[in-house]
């Protein structure tokens, strides 16, 4: 019996996430034993250039050296108190210094989490009741936001999921990707009872697709002008475009910021925060509640500070280049090694990315929104994932996802990953 077979009897599909399941991919999924550097090994000992990172915490790999010796150190203190510690003061406070947006934030288990409450915080600060979001936009399994969603929706043609009530539904609206005059129109109609437009700034759950030239800003002058919040969801963006996140990136600074992955290094940690009067409404000092046991592990803030750490070490300049510089220079390399062979062969493929996110779409149109990364040919997709297991690749297992290059992907390896990926195409 195979490991998916057993997982089967157990596991509702197998699975403990529904895009693992390689549905949009076909076979088996693989089950993996171990990560180190750029590099994971599956149950039966096959290694694999590793391009999915966990989703996208792993800026720094799998297991570096310094985490592990950070997290071995505070394994000895104790696993879990449900009560303050002195480190998620400094965790704040490293935070609240990095990003642009956040002058008080609260930590959480998932982004899931994260989004949920920043968009009942939005609620109670507004007294609005509508959220805004984008057509294909994933916030986790939030039942207001799974509306037209990306990621696993997207992935197996499910927009919406049952088990979420239609008057709760009513309350979501959801409009095109970097369509600024529908952003105007819904706003206009809207507007008045529209408590928050919540968007990731560079969308990464229907792949990677960039915001295009004065969108962002666009959207942060509409929320203005009507009253409702800004959310940018960075729970892939936060950390890895720049220190400071997407919302650096850009120069457009929301009211509220959704944040994981990178910031608990691969530990399930994640955060929420922003302007101080929108977060003084949290209890219990204010009437929106939000609680959790295990909020502030003291193991994935141990993770998170070294996180951050290393974030911060990675944007000082050595001889004119930060560590962010290097590893998006390295990045685009592979890309235009990419490019030039889609070129070459004239195949229908598009190459979205932006700085160390990328995802390839097996269409010939630009990729600027939900329904254009729809065309995407997704059987192609799947023979090329397939192929790319085979030469010991492993990317995301979706048409649908973001794709990422860590500082420990050296030059050579990118550079022969280009090489056995253009054999697929």
């Amino acid at each position: 019996m195979t490991l998916f077979a057993e997982a089967q009897k157990y596991i509702p599909s197998g699975v403990n996430s529904p895009v693992r399941a390689f549905k949009a991919v076909g076979g088996e999924p693989v089950f993996i034993k171990r990560g180190k550097g750029p590099y994971i090994w599956d149950e039966k000992g096959r290694r694999y250039l590793d391009f999915c990172a966990s989703w996208g915490p792993l800026l720094f790999g799998h297991a570096p050296d310094g985490l592990l010796r950070t997290l071995t150190r505070e394994l000895k203190n104790g696993t879990s108190f449900g009560a303050a510690t002195s480190k998620e003061i400094k965790l704040a406070k490293k935070i609240c210094s990095l990003v642009p947006s956040v002058e008080k934030v609260r930590l959480v288990s998932s982004g899931t989490e994260a989004v949920m409450s920043a968009v009942r915080l939005a609620r109670g600060f507004t007294g609005k009741k509508k959220i805004l979001k984008i057509d294909g936009g994933y916030h986790g399994h939030v039942d207001s936001l799974l509306i037209k969603a990306g990621s696993g929706g997207a992935t197996f043609g499910i927009p919406d999921s049952a088990g979420i009530p239609e008057e709760l539904a009513k309350l979501t609206l959801s409009i095109p990707f970097n369509d600024a005059a529908a952003l105007e129109q819904i706003f206009e109609r809207e507007g008045w009872d529209i408590a928050a437009f919540i968007l990731e700034p560079v969308p990464a759950n229907m792949g990677v697709i960039p915001p295009l030239p004065g969108y962002l800003e666009k959207a942060r002058t509409l929320t203005k002008q009507h009253n409702a919040l800004l959310i940018f969801d960075e729970v892939i963006t936060g950390f890895r475009l720049a220190p400071g996140g997407a919302q650096q990136y850009f120069g457009v600074t929301p009211d509220l910021t959704c944040l994981g992955k990178i910031l608990g290094g691969g530990l399930p940690l994640a955060a929420f925060g922003g302007r101080k009067g929108i977060m003084d409404v949290l209890a219990p000092n204010g009437p929106v509640y939000q609680a959790g046991t295990l909020s502030g592990n003291p193991l994935a803030v141990a993770a998170a500070l070294w996180m951050l750490d290393e974030v911060e070490k990675a944007a000082q300049p050595v001889k004119g280049l930060t560590g962010y510089d290097k590893l998006n220079l390295n990045a685009e390399i592979f890309y235009a090694a990419l490019e030039k062979v889609v070129r070459k062969k004239g195949a229908h493929i598009t190459l979205n990315r932006i700085q160390s996110m990328f995802t390839l779409f097996f269409s010939g149109n630009p990729v600027v929104d939900y329904a254009s990364a729809k065309t995407s040919v997704t059987k192609h997709f799947a023979r090329f994932f397939n192929d790319c297991l085979k030469h010991g690749l492993y990317i995301a297992p979706s048409q649908f996802e973001a794709n990422f290059v860590s500082t420990v992907h050296s030059s050579s390896e990118l550079a022969a990953a280009a090489a056995k990926m253009s054999k697929s195409f």
